[in-house]
């Protein structure tokens, strides 16, 4: 209930003071408003320049520790270029081969089994008759490994008495490596094929090299 009647100048100025008071209040609360809204963007901005600020921190501690390790090889490369190793000794290459002194020729093809078979013989029994058995072996590569024929001389036969072919690749027991061999063939014939094996015999047995005459 209003003791003043409308439109009189007390009302007037009344409502023009509320309204005063309600555009007042107004701008305060958008003032707070921008107030928090201006902190909010100014943490954000702190915490970003925080964040670049340790990155290029970091990057700038790699590139350190890159230096350091490069100066550290330089160190020891001219440590290593400056060092002086001696030995003693002589080794003498002709036509590239390594030749050693007071050690028997090596044989040109087959060995001179005539003059195999007279070495020992001093040690033999009287009467007794020395034979001296060989065995020439032909390599191919394969994988890692090889494909070798043995041809088994009995003293001075013309011909092997028996041949063999194998595969042989190399395998790791714990700390050592030692190879693993597989017989294939036998005299030209191909062994039959077990069940598990790791290679297969028959297409083994197209690189070996078995005895012919001609070529020899």
């Amino acid at each position: 209930m209003s003791y003043l009647a409308p439109g009189t100048p007390e009302n007037v100025a009344l409502a023009q003071h509320v309204n005063g008071r309600l555009r007042a209040e107004a701008r305060i609360i958008a003032a707070r408003a921008f107030l928090f809204r201006a902190g909010g963007l100014g943490l954000l901005l702190a915490l970003g320049g925080i964040g670049l600020g340790a990155a290029f921190y970091g990057y700038a501690a790699m590139n350190d520790v890159r230096g350091a390790a490069d100066k550290l090889a330089a160190a020891l490369t001219t440590a290593l270029s400056d060092v002086t190793l001696k030995t003693k000794g002589e080794v003498t290459l002709t036509d590239r081969t390594l030749k050693l002194e007071g050690a028997p020729p090596a044989p040109a093809g087959r060995p001179d089994v005539a003059a195999i078979k007279n070495q020992g013989k001093s040690e033999a029994a009287a009467g007794a008759a020395v034979r001296t058995d060989f065995t020439v072996f032909k390599t191919v590569p394969y994988l890692d490994g090889s494909i070798v024929t043995g041809w088994n001389f009995k003293g001075d036969e013309a011909k092997p008495e028996r041949q063999y072919c194998y595969v042989s690749r190399p395998q790791t027991f714990g700390d050592g490596t030692t190879s693993k061999q597989t017989t294939v063939a036998v005299d030209g014939q191909v062994l039959p094929q077990p069940a598990g094996a790791e290679v297969v015999f028959a297409v083994i047995a197209r690189s070996c090299i078995w005895f012919d005459p001609a070529k020899i």
